[in-house]
């Protein structure tokens, strides 16, 4: 009987793929930044409504950015995150304040 397969005798070999390593999405920050002009129970009510907070976690959260000038509202993907300041943004200038929502890589 003829050799076909090169003069390996019953040998089978493994091919074996490397897989590379999935990385998890980097995640973005969404700020609330403060102004003298937006009313703290605007505030209160973006909080409650774009991310989901109680009354007295948004309350919290809007003396936060009114004392430090800002606070993380929370962490999301990019696109998430994109569009909870689109929202926010919106949100704002349909209601003539000028309260601002920005995002930046955690």
């Amino acid at each position: 009987m003829s050799d076909q397969d090169g003069g390996r005798d019953g040998e089978t070999s493994v091919v074996t793929k490397t897989r590379p390593k999935t990385q998890r999405p980097p995640m973005y920050k969404v700020l609330l930044l403060n102004d003298d002009y937006t009313p703290m129970e605007f505030v209160v009510h973006v909080l409650e409504r774009f991310f989901g907070m109680n009354h007295s976690h948004a309350f919290e959260i809007m003396l936060t950015v009114h004392k430090r000038g800002l606070a993380v509202v929370g962490v999301f993907s990019f696109e998430v995150a994109e569009t909870k300041v689109a929202q926010v943004m919106d949100f704002a200038r349909r209601h003539q304040h000028p309260l601002q929502c920005t995002m930046e890589k955690e």
